[in-house]
C-alpha cells in the first residue's frame, strides 16, 4: 500500500455498509404492519437527508454533544411527522425498535473478506460518526473485526472536525502519516489529509441506489481502490 502506514481507518455509512437498502428494508418491516404505505428507499433517504444538519448543530455549538442515536431518533420523529404526521401516530416503542435499524445494517459484499485480509497487516478501526453501541453492533451483525473503535463519541464532535482524526491516531499511538483514512467521500478524505492522514477513497456507487454517484475522488488522495475494497496487492495509487 504505501510506505509506513500501520493503521487504517475506515467511514462506515456508504463506504462499509449499504446504509439505504438496509433502512428501506427495516422501515417497511416495522411500519408496514402498523399499515403504513411508502416508497420505503425514498424513506431512507428522507431520514439521511437530515444526517447533517443534525450533526451540524452539534458542530456548530448550537447542541451539545449527543450520540448519533439521538440524532437518528430525532431525524425519524421529523420524517415520520412529514410524512402525514405519522410521529404521533406511531408508538413510541416501535419509533425506537425503528430507530436501531442503523444497527442492522448490511456490509457491501466485500467488505468482510478485504477486512479480513487487511486485518493481518494492519490494525483496523472505524473512525465514524456513528455512536460505539451502533458501532459494536455493526460489527457483530456483519461478523467483522475491530483493534478499536473510534470516531465522533471518542472525540466528542463529528467528522469532519479536525479533532476526530487528531484524536483517532492518538487513541491508537501513532502519527497522523502512519494512519490512512479509508472513505467513499471526498470531503471525509479532504479532511483526513488536512489533519496529515493518508487517504485512501473507495468508490460506492450505489450508496444512494444510483441517484447520486461518486465514482472517482474529487481531491487528491494516496490511494484509489476502485469499487471495492481488496487486498493490498490490489491497490493502485493516485495523485
Amino acid at each position: 500500500m504505501v510506505p509506513g502506514v500501520k493503521a487504517l481507518i475506515f467511514d462506515v455509512f456508504g463506504t462499509l455498509v449499504d446504509w439505504r437498502s438496509s433502512v428501506a428494508r427495516e422501515a417497511q418491516r416495522v411500519l408496514a404492519p402498523l399499515g403504513v404505505q411508502a416508497d420505503w428507499p425514498a424513506f431512507a433517504d428522507a431520514w439521511r437527508g437530515e444526517y447533517q444538519g443534525a450533526m451540524e448543530e452539534v458542530r456548530s455549538g448550537r447542541l451539545p454533544f449527543s450520540k448519533l442515536d439521538v440524532l437518528h431518533r430525532r431525524n425519524l420523529d421529523i420524517v415520520l411527522q412529514r410524512l402525514g404526521g405519522l410521529a404521533g401516530q406511531t408508538p413510541d416503542p416501535v419509533r425506537q425498535e425503528l430507530n436501531l435499524a442503523w444497527h442492522r445494517l448490511d456490509a457491501w459484499p466485500d467488505v468482510g473478506p478485504a477486512l479480513a485480509t487487511l486485518r493481518n497487516t494492519y490494525r483496523l478501526a472505524p473512525c465514524s460518526n456513528g455512536n460505539i453501541s451502533l458501532m459494536v453492533d455493526l460489527a457483530r451483525h456483519n461478523g467483522w473485526h475491530w483493534d478499536a473503535i473510534l470516531g465522533a463519541e471518542v472525540a466528542g464532535d463529528y467528522k469532519p472536525k479536525p479533532v476526530v482524526y487528531q484524536r483517532a491516531c492518538d487513541a491508537l499511538g501513532l502519527a497522523p502519516q502512519e494512519v490512512m483514512m479509508v472513505a467513499a467521500h471526498s470531503d471525509d478524505l479532504a479532511a483526513a489529509a488536512a489533519c496529515g492522514l493518508k487517504t485512501a477513497f473507495v468508490a460506492r456507487v450505489d450508496e444512494y441506489g444510483g441517484l447520486r454517484v461518486e465514482a472517482a475522488p474529487t481531491v487528491a488522495v494516496d490511494v484509489f481502490m476502485g469499487t471495492a475494497l481488496s487486498s493490498t496487492a490490489g491497490y493502485a495509487t493516485a495523485g
